[in-house]
């Protein structure tokens, strides 16, 4: 492979450096190291229907070529003026499907203000033979802490640029829309929160669309952080007594914590919230996440601490209980997969894989809501023999939060701030078969650096779907409108 990249490196150089049609040149300088570009897709992999990786020059550039060629078949070859890597999308979907399991070799040679050319040294994106799930679904917010502002739930096709609204607040004024969740990346069972005067839940089994109202005398709150049953007869939610507290420290801008949390599960036959004593104690138990078989809920559970004095004091375990889908009972004990103490780190967001292998979370040093905390990393449980390591193949200095599996188990997504540390934005890897992840990459956008940079929104809670979700958002906004809501019973 050394030799072949060797080889193709020398021809992709050659061509570049004797290339017609480019302006006049007072030298050239072949470096041997790799373009400085953004996003960063250097040695990356991608499934085979990714929309093109268009990427920005970051050194100064007038004019640049480019060649991608494929190690099978095919190649790409353009120049143009400015610092932006606009790639053919036909050709582009082309040289991804003549090419899957293989590679690209991306060639790029560019010419500065000084009429300089620098030839780059290639390199490689890998073409997985992992299919990927049609689409993500997320919310964009501002990130800010006291006001809803403006935000909306959207969807994005994988194989495009294509972005499109969901719903958004604007439409229900003074509302939060959040809390969105699939049956593993299922559009037709979606359920989605509304806070706000005309609070309430969404919830779409088939092409049925109700919304209703979770709080009980029973519980603490509404339903948050919900995980469907693989049945789709279940939702699994968390009842949060949740506040906001802003540390007087210069690099942490807003702490929110629980003060109380207990987690129910909704069944949707019979409009009933089920739980067990051992899931509302004193401790403090969050996230939910049913197994892939149905039988085991997985959860994180804290020891009880006096908030907001003791917050840093707070830490989450990762726990589970069995559960029988037929008589919707629960088990009679609770089992500590990871501990906070034996770390002294808190777990949040467990998310199990939907081939039964693994289980990832996200690890910091204190409380439930990582999205702030830059050392929070992503980690891995390997399910069968209760192995657990860090992902470094993905993690960064910044903060690594909210993480989501598609359907087939063979990629995730997750929201890092390491773009600059103020806003989230999504990355994708694929994990292989012995859990090894590789290295992930940013969103594509037509034009990344124009579109990173002037974004005033943080991607949220992203989420797969297997296809476009066809709402009405117009039918939707009038059913939230309305005061009907099917309250649920305890």
């Amino acid at each position: 492979m050394k030799k072949l990249i060797n080889r193709m490196g020398i021809l992709l150089i050659c061509s570049l450096i004797f290339v017609a049609c480019k302006p006049k040149v007072t030298s050239t300088e072949v470096l041997d190291v790799y373009p400085d570009i953004y996003p960063d897709y250097v040695d990356v992999t991608v499934p085979a229907v990714i929309a093109p990786l268009n990427f920005n020059v970051i050194a100064n550039c007038q004019y640049l070529s480019v060649r991608i060629m494929g190690s099978r078949t095919g190649k790409i070859e353009f120049e143009s003026k400015g610092n932006l890597v606009d790639i053919p999308e036909t050709k582009w979907k082309k040289l991804l499907d003549e090419n899957k399991g293989g590679c690209l070799y991306v060639a790029l040679s560019v010419i500065d203000k000084n009429k300089r050319e620098i030839v780059y040294k290639p390199f490689i994106i890998h073409i997985s033979t992992y299919p990927i799930d049609y689409g993500i679904v997320y919310r964009h917010i501002a990130p800010g802490y006291t006001v809803y502002g403006k935000m909306g739930i959207y969807e994005r096709e994988l194989s495009s640029y294509e972005q499109n609204t969901v719903f958004e607040n604007t439409q229900i004024p003074r509302s939060c829309v959040n809390c969105h969740s699939f049956n593993q990346g299922n559009p037709l069972s979606f359920s989605m929160h509304i806070r706000g005067e005309n609070g309430g839940t969404v919830l779409r089994t088939g092409h049925s669309l109700e919304i209703l109202d979770t709080k009980s005398e029973n519980s603490l709150s509404a339903g948050v952080y919900p995980y469907w049953h693989p049945s789709g007869k279940y939702i699994a939610y968390s009842t949060n007594v949740t506040e906001q507290l802003f540390p007087p420290v210069s690099d942490k801008r807003v702490e929110v914590y629980d003060k109380a949390s207990d987690i129910y599960v909704y069944s949707v036959k019979t409009n009933k919230l089920l739980s067990s004593p051992l899931l509302r104690t004193e401790s403090f138990e969050t996230f939910p996440a049913f197994s892939p078989d149905g039988k085991t809920l997985f959860f994180c559970s804290a020891e009880k601490r006096n908030m907001p004095f003791e917050y840093k004091k707070l830490k989450y375990s990762l726990c589970c209980i069995s559960f029988n889908p037929d008589d919707e009972s629960f088990g009679n004990k609770i089992d500590t997969l990871f501990s906070a103490y034996s770390r002294n780190k808190s777990v949040a967001f467990p998310r199990p894989s939907f081939d039964g292998k693994y289980l990832m979370f996200t690890l910091s040093d204190y409380g439930c809501f990582p999205i702030w905390h830059k050392e929070a990393d992503l980690w891995l449980l390997n399910l069968h023999n209760k192995n657990v390591r860090e992902l470094t193949e993905v993690n960064s200095k910044e903060s690594e939060s909210y993480h989501c599996w598609s359907s087939n188990s063979h990629w995730f997504l997750f929201t890092s701030r390491r773009g600059g540390g103020l806003y989230t934005c999504v990355y994708i890897s694929a994990i292989d078969e012995e859990g090894r992840a590789s290295k992930p990459f940013m969103l594509p956008q037509k034009n990344p650096l124009k579109y990173y940079d002037s974004i005033l929104y943080s991607y949220n809670v992203p989420e797969f779907i297997t296809e476009p979700i066809n709402l009405d958002s117009n039918e939707l906004e009038e059913m939230i409108l309305t005061e009907k809501r099917r309250k649920v019973c305890f």
